[in-house]
């Protein structure tokens, strides 16, 4: 029946506290006429029908904040070798954002400043792998499609009055990339935040990376129930090449270097230390910026600001700090402010800005740019 329709709303409620792989227990979606929902906990149900209607190139699929659960849907037919990634696809939050309603802004109060409605937090923190749910239950999770219909309508219809319609799809492109939910655990370093001390030391954190992910994916366990994330970067700084060592690390138990586990992060270790360099990016090292470029990015987040307030964009959609330390201190730095309608919209000006073709000055109250003579 969905997919008859030009478009249908989609969320899911899942758990992963103790898993790697999310565990999918309900899916809720909505068309311009009906509202079902789907229980994948159940034995008697093929879901290859939501499946058919993901890959369904003639109706939208519509979701807030969707990323987990384009994840999850791509991750299940992945195992069937499909790996389907819903299109076309359309992010109300991500809309939302282009049409100045702020950062990130929750369904909840997307819903309460478009329509007016107030919705039922109550069962926000359900276990919803638990069976029988209550009727209250799902008339909750039902909300999560049945109020996004009328969302997506008005934030469409606001992108096609202010011609940001292709602003959205070029945001989408990224959601709908299969890279963008790859489980390959030779990028798993790619997600840590902390500093390594030397490179030498990261090749062994990509290696330790690569060998829990793999660990955790079999197993299907959470990353920390392998080894967690202090221990990780403790063992990468200080490359135990002896499984005694592992036992003075302050991030491991004292029984550790006993184990099983403590042979085959040795080995691991050893790997790394054996790594060519040429495969190990160059670190980080968070250099500070010239007097002259912190001056200049300063100026440019000024400007960002303005901008921003100017056209009714989140600051954060178009640029980030990084963004515009970047643009003040390189040639030319691939930064996604300076490409597609983030350029035309900020990063063009900004680079002027940069090479002294106009000044930042205040005309009427309000922060824009002048040529300068």
């Amino acid at each position: 029946m969905l997919g008859a329709q030009p478009f249908a709303t989609v969320d899911t409620e899942f758990l992963r506290e103790n898993t790697f792989w999310p565990q999918l227990c309900l899916i809720q979606m909505a068309g311009p006429e009906g509202e079902f929902i789907v229980d994948p906990l159940s034995d008697k149900l093929n879901l290859a029908p939501f499946f058919e209607l993901m890959a369904n190139e003639a109706t939208t699929k519509v979701f807030h904040a969707g990323r987990q659960d384009l994840e999850i849907i791509h991750a299940l037919t992945r195992k069937e070798g499909a790996g389907i990634i819903p299109k076309p696809l359309f992010d109300t939050q991500v809309a939302a954002m282009v049409c100045g309603f702020g950062e990130s802004i929750g369904y909840v109060n997307l819903v309460k400043r478009i329509l007016g409605h107030e919705l039922d937090k109550g069962a926000r923190f359900t276990d919803w792998s638990r069976r029988p749910l209550s009727p209250k239950q799902l008339t909750y999770a039902l909300a999560d499609v049945t109020h996004l219909r009328d969302v997506y309508t008005y934030l469409a219809n606001e992108l096609e009055a202010t011609k940001r319609t292709s602003w959205v799809a070029e945001e989408m492109a990224t959601l709908s990339a299969p890279e963008t939910y790859a489980a390959d655990p030779d990028l798993a370093w790619r997600r840590l935040k902390m500093r390594v001390k030397n490179r030498r030391a990261l090749a062994v954190m990509m290696e330790l990376a690569a060998w829990r992910d793999r660990q955790a994916q079999s197993q299907d366990v959470p990353r920390s129930r392998i080894l967690r994330d202090e221990a990780l970067y403790d063992i990468a700084n200080q490359s135990p090449t002896d499984p005694s060592k592992l036992g003075q690390l302050r991030t491991l138990s004292d029984g550790f270097a006993r184990s099983a586990r403590a042979k085959e992060i040795v080995a691991v270790v050893k790997a790394g230390l054996d790594r060519d360099m040429a495969t190990v990016p160059k670190l980080n090292t968070g250099n500070a910026l010239t007097p002259e470029a912190t001056a200049i990015s300063d100026l440019l987040r000024v400007l960002l600001k303005a901008c921003a307030a100017r056209h009714r964009v989140a600051t954060k959609l178009i640029a980030d700090s990084s963004d515009l330390d970047r643009i003040a201190s390189e040639d030319e730095p691939d930064v996604i402010a300076l490409k597609g309608w983030r350029r035309e919209l900020f990063g063009e000006e900004a680079l002027r800005v940069k090479r002294g073709e106009v000044a930042v000055t205040v005309i009427d109250g309000e922060i824009t740019t002048v040529p300068r003579g």
